[in-house]
């Protein structure tokens, strides 16, 4: 019998040695984020063209007069408030943006962050999902329970894994000619997931970090344009293609 207990305490002591070593682990990968720059914090003051307002969950940017409004993802791991810039410049073109704030920066622990929102503009008629890198994925992947119920998808360098090839959706794909964070192959893959009329743009010198405002992204390429340019490009792109 004594044999046995002491087995079975080994036994024990080693799982909770995983157990432990694992949270630990886990806790460091979490930690290890990306946050907003201060230039991006300046993006979160309200002024003539945009207000700004802190709802549970998320922070929504109202144009002055709004025409349409897109939900956003944020990338892995990078603080929600980092994209400020990027939806304030949506917002001056009469977008509503809605960013999502997510547990622990990581979408893939609430791909339904979504839901409600739209509710609470009734107002407006044409919505869109948009996100950033894992963002991107997991918008994509709300879209498909949610079709009815959006225009179309806004991809920063990212893929959908769902098949929308089907769908009169309209997409904007962009990404960054000096990308070296999106897993490429991957990209080419999941291309034909998306509708044959789907508008493609690679930002030329742009970057994977640079949809966001938080600074160089471990393992990411340099760019060769501003952060500013990068996001007045996509913005710009965005626009002309979906309306």
């Amino acid at each position: 019998m004594r044999k046995n207990e002491s087995k079975s305490k080994k036994v024990i002591i080693i799982v909770l040695g995983v157990f432990i070593i694992l949270v630990g682990a886990m806790g460091i990968y979490l930690s290890d984020g990306y946050d907003a720059t201060e230039a991006a914090q300046t993006a979160l003051v309200s002024g003539d063209k945009v207000t700004v307002e802190q709802i549970e969950g998320a922070i929504v940017f109202m144009p002055e007069k709004p025409v349409d409004a897109m939900i956003f993802y944020p990338g892995g791991k990078v603080a929600h408030d980092a994209y400020a810039p990027l939806m304030r410049a949506y917002a001056e073109e009469g977008m509503v943006c809605i960013l999502l704030e997510m547990p622990f920066d990581l979408a893939v622990f609430d791909m339904n962050a979504a839901d409600d929102y739209r509710n609470l503009y009734p107002e407006i008629e044409n919505w869109y999902l948009g996100g950033h890198s894992l963002g991107g994925a997991m918008a994509s992947s709300y879209l498909e329970g949610h079709l009815d119920a959006y225009e179309g998808l806004i991809l920063c360098a990212a893929y959908s894994t769902v098949d929308y090839s089907a769908s009169d959706l309209k997409v904007v794909s962009m990404y960054g000619s000096n990308d070296e964070v999106l897993n490429a192959e991957k990209y080419e893959e999941c291309r034909v997931n998306l509708p044959e009329n789907v508008a493609e743009l690679v930002i030329e010198g742009g970057n994977h970090a640079y949809f966001g405002t938080y600074g160089l992204q471990e393992g990411d390429g340099t760019a060769a344009i501003t952060n500013e340019e990068q996001i007045a490009i996509a913005v710009e792109f965005t626009i002309e293609t979906i309306r």
